[in-house]
């Protein structure tokens, strides 16, 4: 893959012999003369050495459905904006999640698989787990290392004041509830549908979701009914917030990451009114040229302000579509829906269109543009690779599942470093990665019949019979023929990784995992 070399003077002292070094000097006291004069600050008071970093999680969005993975006007929703960040950057085509919401930003958050921390399923109404307080995230990375921190959207890793995004490294919070997704916007008008709750309109809003913020230090306050009008145009809000963000920032010259987990691609699908009918497939084809746009924004900030080239930023999406589950949020029973492309599977599932989506990043003089690398890259990948650009500490009291992939963004690597990954759901190991093969310890199939057959988040796992479902998602990455028969060999490598990770729980024994379906074991 075409990389960049930048020569360091700092690799070849011995080529500065001390009239250089003396020239040298002489230079700098022109120029720093020079600055005084105009009275302005030397570049390095100006602009902080450590390159900024906006982070952008889409919500379910297919590998099928942006323009830059074939999609976008072929699906009939064109995205110019990510399409452009393609061409100036970085587009990763082996990126790979886990297989919800949840675990998956438990994973990106971490740097180890969701279960460590027993994320391993969708927090949902209930639930009990929780992010412990004594997980080290992102925020904890980046404030650590003298970054502004900040996150506005979806959190989705439990509600309990040990959880929150304030008391794991974030300086600033505002969005819908902690421990819920998009789709609880609907929650008080379904419970008035069915008469439920004994309670009037006002008294269900006033209990229902509430749009929340908070600072570093400060306990978590409640702004307003997360309604679906609030749902429609709740991104506007959050780019607004980001946009101010990144605005302060640059104006203190502090180093900053912003974690944007907006709602692009996720139900209910309610467009606001600038993009309502805008593609030709619907809700969420608006909703996807919508969250297209609102990129674009932040682009345009980033260069307005002149810190384009100092910001790595990312757009990732945290999982495979969310598919046959949600129809009946769509447009008159059509499916309003992601697409995962060549891919089997959607959210929920642990298969390759489901954990296998899109990841794009920019990092001007430092990523090549217009790249594409087939390296395995997972969403835990992030942590290490970032504590590596910014000089982050990460812990070592606990195992690291994320691999250091500075090389694959500067070019220097393009294999990566990785070439396995476990998916887990619930308290189970369902499937493995390891090359280009899909290896299944559970049969995950749909459940139910017609109308009421569900894949996804209510699939079922049943038992093998003692033998995992191989698959070479190069020869087949629909995986529709089982080749395990043929390639008995792979079991070896793939078996390796699941021993090297039992072996580090056996020293790290995870948190009960997450279960709401089995109790007789006291809940997870």
């Amino acid at each position: 893959m075409p990389h960049s070399s930048e020569q360091n003077s700092e690799d070849h002292p011995s080529r500065l012999n001390r009239r250089d070094m003396l020239l040298a000097g002489t230079a700098m006291a022109v120029v720093s003369t020079a600055t005084v004069a105009m009275g302005t600050a030397p570049t390095s008071a100006q602009q902080p050495q450590k390159p900024n970093v906006v982070f952008i999680l889409a919500d379910n969005v297919g590998y099928g459905d942006l323009g830059c993975y074939g999609g976008g006007e072929l699906r009939g929703a064109p995205t110019p904006r990510l399409d452009q960040l393609a061409r100036e950057g970085l587009r990763l085509t082996q990126f790979l999640v886990e297989p919800a919401c949840t675990p998956s930003r438990a994973a990106l958050l971490t740097g180890q698989y969701s279960i460590r921390n027993g994320l391993s399923l969708i927090a949902i109404e209930g639930s009990p787990n929780t992010l412990p307080a004594r997980a080290f995230t992102m925020g904890e990375l980046f404030k650590g290392a003298g970054y502004a921190t900040a996150i506005f959207g979806k959190w989705h890793l439990g509600g309990e004041p040990q959880s929150l995004p304030t008391a794991h490294g974030f300086d600033e919070y505002y969005g819908i509830p902690p421990n819920i997704s998009w789709d609880a916007a609907t929650y008080v008008s379904t419970t008035e549908l069915t008469h439920s709750v004994a309670a009037t309109p006002a008294e269900l809003l006033a209990r229902g979701p509430q749009i929340v913020e908070a600072t570093a230090g400060r306990a978590l306050q409640t702004v307003k009914p997360f309604t679906p009008e609030v749902r429609a145009n709740i991104d506007y809000e959050l780019i607004d917030k980001s946009i101010d963000f990144i605005r302060r920032q640059k104006a203190a010259a502090k180093p900053f990451l912003l974690y944007l987990p907006f709602s692009m691609g996720h139900v209910p699908n309610l467009p606001s009114e600038q993009f309502k009918g805008k593609s030709r497939i619907g809700n969420y084809g608006d909703k996807i040229m919508e969250g297209d746009y609102h990129v674009g924004q932040i682009l345009d900030t980033l260069k307005e302000l002149g810190i384009d080239d100092s910001t790595l930023v990312v757009f990732a999406s945290d999982n495979g579509p969310y598919g046959q589950t949600t129809r009946e949020f769509g447009n008159d029973g059509t499916p309003d829906m992601g697409n995962a492309g060549p891919f089997r599977g959607e959210l929920g599932e642990a298969t390759e269109g489901a954990i296998r989506t899109v990841a794009l990043i920019r990092w001007p003089g430092k990523i090549q543009p217009n790249t594409t690398s087939y390296a395995m890259f997972s969403i835990m990948d992030f942590m290490p690779t970032f504590a590596h650009i910014v000089g982050g500490t990460m812990p070592t009291d606990r195992p690291i599942d994320g691999v250091d992939q500075t090389d694959v963004l500067l070019g220097n690597s393009a294999a990566g470093h990785r070439e396995n990954l476990l998916s887990f759901i619930g308290a189970d190991l369902v499937a493995a990665r390891w090359k280009q093969w899909r290896i299944y310890f559970t049969d995950v199939h749909p459940t139910g019949d017609g109308p009421q057959r569900q894949p996804g988040i209510f699939s079922a796992s049943a038992r093998m019979a003692g033998y995992p479902k191989v698959y070479n998602i190069e020869m087949d990455p629909h995986e529709d023929l089982i080749v395990g028969g043929m390639f008995s060999w792979v079991s070896e490598p793939a078996l390796k990784q699941v021993d090297e990770y039992l072996e580090t729980v056996k020293k790290y024994p995870n948190p009960p995992a997450p279960n709401v379906t089995q109790f007789h074991g006291g809940r997870g």
